[in-house]
């Protein structure tokens, strides 16, 4: 179960999960350019296409994706810091958000025969609602991960969404 809280002043998201899966895993379905499209994002609702990734810190990261109404997106930054397979930080850029930037720093922590997520999303204090919206996407995302890394369920094998 993903939980999630946004600081009072709608600057953080913190979001945590448990995985039973490793922290080596669990990094591999984040930062893998090839392995990422495969489980984040539903039909009907979003789903990413492409990505590029140059992990290491000050290498850029781009992903490309197709809204539930057919638009293209794209969020980008770089990477900070890349400390596999317990940590990795990154700045974040959504076209829907404009020219805000934050930052997405995650957590992995080896926990008994898994991995306790912790992923923190900074820097939403100009636009609030933003940080509503992420936060609902962080809950998405965090299950789908956990879903995909747990039993092998995809973008194409999950039930779609109904909010199309």
């Amino acid at each position: 179960m993903v939980t999630v809280a946004i600081t009072p002043d709608n600057d953080v998201i913190q979001a945590q999960i448990f995985i039973a899966a490793p922290p080596e895993r669990v990094f591999q379905a984040i930062t893998d350019p090839k392995e990422q499209p495969k489980w984040w994002g539903q039909k009907g609702l979003y789903r990413g296409t492409k990505c590029e990734f140059d992990l290491r810190p000050g290498g850029k990261w781009r992903s490309e994706g197709i809204s539930m109404k057919g638009e293209p997106y794209q969020v980008e930054g770089e990477y900070l810091e890349v400390a596999p397979p317990h940590r990795l930080v990154y700045t974040w850029m959504a076209s829907w958000t404009g020219e805000l930037k934050t930052t997405v720093r995650w957590e992995l922590e080896a926990r008994g025969q898994g991995t306790q997520v912790t992923l923190r999303h900074s820097g939403f204090g100009s636009l609030p609602e933003a940080a509503r919206d992420h936060g609902q996407g962080w809950t998405r995302v965090l299950g789908w991960m956990q879903a995909y890394l747990e039993r092998g369920e995809t973008v194409d094998s999950r039930a779609p969404s109904s909010a199309a």
